[in-house]
């Protein structure tokens, strides 16, 4: 009785084709990747340079369907990172402005400079208001000691 090793037809060709598919590089490669995200993606949010007040309020979470307004010493308005005349800003406010029966609207984060007369940022607030816009948050540094 003669016992046969390698088992037939395979032990003459050497081995057989591997089927599986190994994924385990793939998911080392996507998890070092998602880190890069979500390390990057918080520095991404602000474009346009601001100099903010300070203010000892608490950070405020951010949403997904949010609209950033930058206002700059010099009196120019960023919507996001395009610049804006005043007509031009409250034509695309009332174009990203909610339908009365779908609901509420994108937030909207205001960023003004500090050394801004405060009527140029009530009128900026004026316009979101008449656009509809009224979920508004006003961005600040974070400070331990009142202003």
């Amino acid at each position: 009785m003669a016992m046969q090793l390698g088992g037939g037809k395979r032990g003459r060709r050497g081995r057989a084709p591997m089927a599986d598919i190994n994924v385990t590089p793939f998911v080392d490669v996507m998890l070092v990747l998602l880190i890069i995200f979500m390390v990057t993606a918080p520095l991404l949010t602000a474009g346009v340079p601001v100099d903010l007040p300070d203010s000892r309020a608490n950070a405020l979470p951010t949403e997904r369907d949010q609209v950033t307004i930058s206002m700059l010493a010099d009196g120019s308005v960023y919507l996001d990172e395009e610049p804006l005349t005043n007509e031009q800003l409250a034509a695309r406010l009332v174009a990203i402005a909610p339908a009365a029966d779908s609901g509420e609207g994108p937030s909207v984060t205001l960023r003004a400079d500090r050394s801004l007369p405060y009527g140029n940022v009530m009128a900026v607030m004026g316009e979101l208001n008449r656009a509809g816009l009224n979920s508004i948050s006003l961005v600040t540094n974070s400070s331990v000691t009142a202003p």
